[in-house]
């Protein structure tokens, strides 16, 4: 079958939950991408941050064959080396005390507001604790991530939602602490938000909030989602603050391709939260996605990710600063590291497809915001071949 028919067949067959964009993708290498014509594109939306070492890299391909050809799935009435394995080089990593692999962040979050609501539940037995999240946060689709997630527009269709969750400004310190009330217990936060325009948190109000949790002993949530596993030049980007999270959620990059989440806990929540029958999965950490976990963060040290994405992040702000100088639409800049936004004047949605037809794969953040978040291997060639893309899509608004 051609192109065409591939994409009318999958609008017969699969559920109409996409927008998707006109190509069929068919192999990757390095930061590019080639459609089932050969027609090749250099991609800087990475999966939505998840293929953070490129496409077709060869030892993290030849560890999940081999894992293949030995067991895939035993489920977790059973250990397995692979998760053992990648559990503890998550820790070491993240400095965090006990794992549970999910099958997604969606599913993460979810584990990590159980953990929450149970940790609060054995202190006092009560039933009506209250969880703070931040407007304009995305932390996934499932009812509880939804419920969490501080955009009317994806809840109020599945309305209710799950109950005695308030919403605080993202970077204003008072008010999170103006929705603290006795039954709060927890707050959960992106320290970058992704959907929500690419905002980083600020050092006060990330520590603000990490001061005002200490003091009433409700659990600070951290969503590493999109902006973990090296993103920001820092394995979690909250380490750059030193404001260490009491339960964590990570995915996407966690895993470079394959379905795999986690959330992670101190020992002090761990010990007095989940037990045994509380929460579960049938596929999460299988040996499968956990040999790519533990390929993954392997490869994150042998081949220095971090001190890469530290290093060419500043030439990815300057070209993106360039375009905004040059251009009266282009509002702002805004992000961190490798996950930069520049928000428009106007919607963005023909600027991408305009870029995809010349061969450049970008997502927005919203209606106005064109977000950029590339795999961590992108070069300063890479960078500055998006920017003259991208730049002569502009020039023709």
């Amino acid at each position: 079958m051609n192109m065409q028919e591939y994409i009318e067949e999958a609008e017969r067959d699969l559920l109409h939950t996409y927008n998707r964009y006109q190509i069929v993708l068919d192999r990757g290498e390095g930061v590019y991408l080639y459609d089932i014509e050969g027609i090749k594109y250099l991609d800087f939306v990475a999966g939505i941050a998840v293929f953070a070492l490129g496409y077709h890299n060869k030892e993290y391909n030849d560890a999940l064959k081999a894992q293949i050809d030995r067991l895939t799935h035993t489920s977790n009435y059973y250990y397995n080396v692979p998760a053992v394995n990648a559990a503890r080089k998550l820790k070491a990593v993240s400095g965090m005390d006990r794992v549970f692999f999910t099958n997604s962040g969606a599913e993460a979050v979810e584990g990590a507001l159980k953990a929450a609501r149970k940790y609060a539940y054995l202190k006092d037995g009560r039933t009506d604790h209250e969880i703070i999240a931040m407007n304009h946060s995305f932390h996934g689709r499932t009812f509880g991530a939804l419920s969490v997630t501080g955009n009317p527009k994806y809840r109020e269709a599945f309305a209710p939602m799950i109950g005695n969750i308030r919403f605080a400004d993202f970077n204003d310190l008072e008010s999170v602490r103006n929705q603290i009330t006795d039954r709060t217990c927890a707050v959960i936060l992106e320290p970058v938000q992704g959907e929500g325009g690419l905002t980083p948190a600020s050092e006060e109000f990330l520590k603000g909030v990490k001061a005002l949790c200490q003091e009433r002993d409700i659990l600070l949530i951290l969503d590493e989602i999109q902006c973990g596993m090296g993103r920001t030049g820092y394995m979690f980007a909250w380490q750059r603050y030193g404001v260490k999270p009491d339960i964590m959620t990570t995915a996407k990059a966690l895993g470079c391709g394959v379905p795999v989440g986690a959330f992670l806990m101190t020992e002090k929540v761990a010990s007095a939260s989940l037990a045994a029958g509380d929460h579960g999965t049938t596929y999460g950490g299988n040996p499968l996605v956990c040999t790519a976990v533990e390929k993954v963060l392997d490869l994150f040290e042998e081949n220095h990710i971090m001190e890469h994405v530290r290093e060419v992040a500043p030439y990815l702000e300057k070209c993106l600063d360039e375009l905004k100088d040059r251009y009266d639409c282009i509002v702002e800049r805004r992000g961190t590291g490798l996950m930069q936004g520049l928000v428009f004047d106007r919607p963005v949605g023909d600027i991408i497809t305009r870029a995809l037809e010349e061969g450049l794969i970008l997502i927005n953040a919203g209606p106005n915001i064109i977000r950029f978040v590339p795999p961590l291997i992108v070069s300063r060639e890479n960078i500055d071949e998006m920017a003259d893309i991208l730049d002569g899509c502009i020039a023709v608004l």
